[in-house]
C-alpha cells in the first residue's frame, strides 16, 4: 500500500486487500473539514453502478448508524440487521441488502486540522462466528487503515493540502525509536533517563506533529519519512 504511485494503485491496493479478507466491497473515503459545514470528500471504493445513488444520497446518511458512529468514534464497528433494527431504520438495511450490504466492519481515523479517514468493508455473508477469527479480522483492518490512510493523504490530497515533512526534536525521534523496539513509556524513560509522564509528553508530541492517532502509526509514518531508522 505504502507503495502506490496513484490513485488507480491506491484503489486497486484498497480493493485487493478487502477481498483477500473476506469482503466483496470497500468504501475508502478522505474528508478535509474546512468548517463551516464546508469538506471535501475523496472517495475510492468498488460500489456497485446500480448502488451508487442511494450510496451517495445525504438524507439515507444522516440516518445511518454505522456512518454516525463513525463520525464520532474512532473504535471500530461490526454491523448487520440488527444494528439498523436496534436504531429504527431497518428500511435502511433492506434496501443495501439488496446489493449485498448486509454486514460489514466500519472505522474512522480522525487526525487533525480536520482530516478524517474512513474505512468500511462489507459482504453479503455472516461474519465469522469464532470471536478469535473475527477479532483477527477487525485487527488485520485496522493496520490496513493505517497504511491505506497514510497513502490516501499523499496520493490524493491536493499538493497544498499535503502535511509538510515535520521536525521532530531529538526526544522526541529518540522516544519513537525505542517505542518501534517494543518499549513501554515507563520503559522509554528508564531509557532516557526521564520520567515516564515526560515520555509520554515526547510520545504525543510526535504524534501530533506527524498527525498520527496513536504511537504505532507514528512510528511507521517516521519510518516511511527517513526520520527514524
Amino acid at each position: 500500500m505504502l507503495q502506490a504511485r496513484n490513485r488507480d494503485e491506491f484503489r486497486d491496493e484498497v480493493v485487493r486487500f478487502t477481498q483477500q479478507l473476506g469482503f466483496e466491497t470497500v468504501s475508502a473515503v478522505t474528508m478535509i473539514d474546512h468548517g463551516r459545514g464546508k469538506c471535501d470528500l475523496i472517495m475510492v471504493d468498488n460500489t456497485p453502478t446500480s448502488y451508487a445513488q442511494t450510496y451517495g444520497d445525504a438524507a439515507s446518511g444522516k440516518r445511518d448508524p454505522v456512518l454516525q458512529h463513525c463520525r464520532r468514534q474512532t473504535v471500530p464497528i461490526i454491523w448487520n440487521q440488527d444494528t439498523y433494527v436496534a436504531h429504527g431504520v431497518g428500511d435502511l438495511w433492506e434496501q443495501q441488502a439488496q446489493f449485498g450490504y448486509r454486514t460489514g466492519i466500519a472505522m474512522a481515523l480522525h487526525l487533525p486540522e480536520g482530516k478524517h479517514f474512513l474505512l468500511g468493508v462489507d459482504r453479503d455473508q455472516p461474519l465469522p462466528a469464532d470471536p478469535h477469527e473475527l477479532q483477527r479480522v477487525v485487527a488485520d483492518l485496522q493496520l490496513f487503515a493505517v497504511h491505506a490512510q497514510e497513502a490516501a493523504m499523499r496520493l490524493l490530497l491536493p499538493v497544498a493540502q499535503q502535511p509538510e515533512r515535520p521536525a521532530l526534536t531529538p526526544r522526541e525521534l529518540e522516544a519513537l525509536r525505542w517505542t518501534m523496539e517494543g518499549k513501554t513509556a515507563w520503559e522509554v524513560g528508564a531509557v532516557l533517563g526521564i520520567s515516564e509522564r515526560t515520555a509520554v509528553l515526547h510520545i504525543n508530541n510526535a504524534m501530533h506533529k506527524l498527525q498520527c492517532v496513536n504511537k504505532h502509526q507514528a512510528v511507521l509514518k517516521a519510518l516511511r519519512l527517513g526520520l527514524i531508522d
